[in-house]
Order: C-alpha cells, then structure tokens, then sequence
C-alpha cells in the first residue's frame, strides 16, 4: 500500500441541518442552484448558467443507467409482508442488462425484510396486470443465508423488465424517510436514462433537461454516454474509522468503443457527471494499467477497491492507458468492453482521467463526501461550509455543484 496514513471518518463529517435535506424535487429539473468550485475560490450560480461556466474544449460523460423499481412486495398466506430488494443478479446471467431482459426464471442477490418470516424453498406469490393481461409472478428463496431468490412468472412471454416496471416501486434513498410517490418514478430518473439495472439514481444528472443539453452542445462541448448500474452499496455508511476497512460493492460498467476513442483523442477538460461517471473514468485508466502491466495474460476488467494504492510496475499517461485498452477491444473484436469496480477513491487518490465534476451535495461521513474531499484537495469543508450557510438543497433531489480539479481553459 502506498497509503501511509489512512484518512479517518470522522475527520469527514459535518453538521447537516434536517431541512436541507431535499425531500420532494423542485417543480423544474433545472430550477435548481449550482457552487462552482474553481481556484480555491467558490461562487454562487443558477444551474442554468452551467453551459457559460463549461469551456468549449469540455468532453461531458453521463451515466446513462437506469433505474429499476427494485423494491418488490409480496405478502404471505399469513398476511405477513416480505419486501425483496434486488442487488445483483445471479443466473442465468450475471450481466444486469441481460437479467433484466431474460424472459426465464432468474436468480437475484437480495436484500429481504422481514426474512425470518420467509422459509427455504418456500414460494411467495403476487398478481400483476399489466394491459388487459394478468400474470403471477413467483419468489422462491432458494438461498436463506446468501439471501438468492428465483423469480419466475406466467404467462413468460414478458421480459423480467417489464414485470418489475409494473409491479415494483422506486427505492429511493434511506435518508429521505418517506415512501415513494408516483412522481418519483419519473423524478428519481434522468432524462437520457436508457441502460436498465441501477438501484439508485445517478443523481447528478437530474438537474439536466433536454435544454440545457442542448445548450451544452451548441457550444461545440461533447457529449459521451458510458453505463455503470448503481448499487445499494452507495447507502452504507462507513463504519470503521480507518477507511481502507469500508467494503466496496462491486458494480458493473459498460463502455462503447465510441467513449474510449473519445478519451483516447480528447484534449481539454474530462467533465464527469455524476461521482458514478467519475468513478468509471477512473477504473477505466486502471484496467489500462493492468493490462499494460499483465506480461500478456488473460486480464478480466475488474478493479478491486484499494488498486489505485497498489505499487504498480510502471503508470502510465493517460493517453497511454487508454491506448492500451483500444488495443485490448481491438484484439478481442469488442464494440463494447464490459466490467466491474469496486474503486475507492478518498483523500491520497491521484486523478488520471477526470478533471472536472458535476455533483449534488452528499452525506456526512460517506464514501461520496470522502471522493469530493479527494477530488477539491481537501477544501471540502470550505465548500460545504458555505453550501449550509447559504441555505442549499442537499443530498439526492438537492442541489447541484461544479468543481474543478485542474481546469484548462480554452
């Protein structure tokens, strides 16, 4: 480990006043207010102004994942309810996009409330009407202690997708304390959302309207889509003070050849939307170390939590890396190139892909706070300092802000 003092937790908590939490979204997706962080001086902006504060040689990565009603409700015989949240699927694929369009039974890691009251090899059932069809949809938990369940459903000429768009509802954060409401499924929600499989929404990008996309565009700044599906791991809270110690969940990213002929060509700003964005960004510039690294053997893109920490042989530049993993597509015939992260990026982190970020507000003491941290150098408590003092929205429907990491103008 390069790391020769861990950061601490509790050096990265601040006082979060209840009524700066966002709990409803504004009635306009870009009513909202956006800090901009740049030079260690902070101003204060409508996030309409966000395509004037972009320079034109700006490249925008949004995550296009979307989310799916992951809070399944069953109830048994009994009149006891089991609410199944769905995590990670398990067969017959353990790719997101292809479990979600399976028209068979599938296998799902799961949260499970109330799971004392649910059996092995029990099954629990529940009606669906989707259109003028009815159809049963049925959870066997297969697995008690790994906590899997089997869905299947008749008539099965639907696709997994669609009966848990009808029949699930929208998991939205622990934080907000409330139920969801049938605007959230629209509000909890991106406008360019496309890839299903997230638990949680990229919320960085719920400011943005087709406008100011627009807007964004015609200033000649591009704009790329790449997918990581957010997983509940995004809520835990770090519970050990020394932060290495935190488990990462692992989640599953997808680029096109389009992205990283983009990265490789690119001069000027990489802007990520969204910490997910960033995170995939820089797992990216890490896989390209691993297989320049790899002595030719076989390397699965997988980037285990602390690897940015590691001694490495030799890293690379940017160009560099990303080169080597347009070689790797090239070689193994891939339009797209698919994989995993677990990256955990906290103070001690050195960027390699991104200089720029837009971002909501975050919680206290949470692997989000400790990236932002990484990401102003540390000025984080002067940022939020002000955010508090001048009353922002905060957390998921909250406001938003634009920060800089190394800025190149024009």
């Amino acid at each position: 480990m390069l790391l020769e003092n861990s950061p601490k937790i509790q050096d990265y908590h601040y006082e979060l006043p209840e009524e700066l939490i966002a709990k409803f979204p504004l009635e306009k997706r870009d009513a909202s207010r956006l800090l901009h962080f740049e030079n260690e001086v902070i101003t204060h902006h409508p996030f309409l102004d966000l395509p004037e504060l972009l320079p034109a040689n700006s490249h925008l990565f949004f995550n296009d994942t979307k989310v799916i009603p992951a809070r399944l409700i069953f109830k048994k015989r009994t009149g006891a309810t089991i609410e199944i949240f769905l995590l990670n699927p398990v067969s017959p694929s353990q790719l997101v996009q292809q479990s979600m369009e399976s028209r068979t039974p599938v296998i799902w890691s799961c949260m499970i409330g109330n799971l004392k009251r649910w059996n092995e090899g029990e099954i629990l059932q529940k009606e669906i009407r989707i259109g003028d069809q009815q159809y049963t949809m049925q959870a066997l938990l297969i697995d008690k202690k790994n906590k899997s369940v089997q869905f299947s459903w008749e008539p099965g000429q639907l696709s997994f997708a669609t009966l848990v768009e009808a029949s699930g509802e929208v998991p939205l954060p622990p934080y907000l304390k409330r139920k969801a409401i049938e605007t959230d499924k629209e509000r909890y929600q991106t406008i360019y959302s496309k890839m299903e499989g997230a638990v949680a929404a990229p919320t960085a990008g719920l400011h943005f309207t087709q406008k100011t996309l627009t807007e964004i565009k015609n200033k000649g700044i591009s704009v790329q889509y790449l997918t990581l599906h957010v997983g509940a791991g995004t809520f835990q809270p770090v519970k050990h003070d020394n932060v290495t110690e935190h488990p990462m969940h692992r989640e599953q990213m997808v680029f096109t050849q389009e992205n990283i002929q983009k990265l490789f060509s690119a001069t000027g700003n990489i802007v990520a939307v969204g910490t997910t964005s960033m995170r995939s960004l820089e797992s990216l510039y890490w896989f390209g170390v691993l297989l320049l690294n790899g002595d030719g053997e076989e390397i699965d893109f997988f980037i285990p939590k602390l690897e940015p920490y590691q001694k490495h042989q030799h890293l690379p530049t940017k160009k560099e890396s990303i080169k080597a993993v347009l070689d790797y597509m090239q070689e193994h015939r891939l339009e797209q190139l698919r994989g995993a992260t677990e990256i955990f990026i906290f103070p001690g982190y050195t960027f390699k892909i991104c200089n720029g970020l837009i971002t909501n507000f975050h919680q206290p003491g949470s692997t989000l706070m400790l990236l932002v941290a990484a990401f102003t150098r540390n000025r984080w408590q002067e940022i939020y300092q002000q955010a508090v003092e001048k009353k922002y929205r905060f957390l998921s429907y909250g406001d938003s802000s634009l920060l800089w990491y190394n800025k190149t103008d024009e």
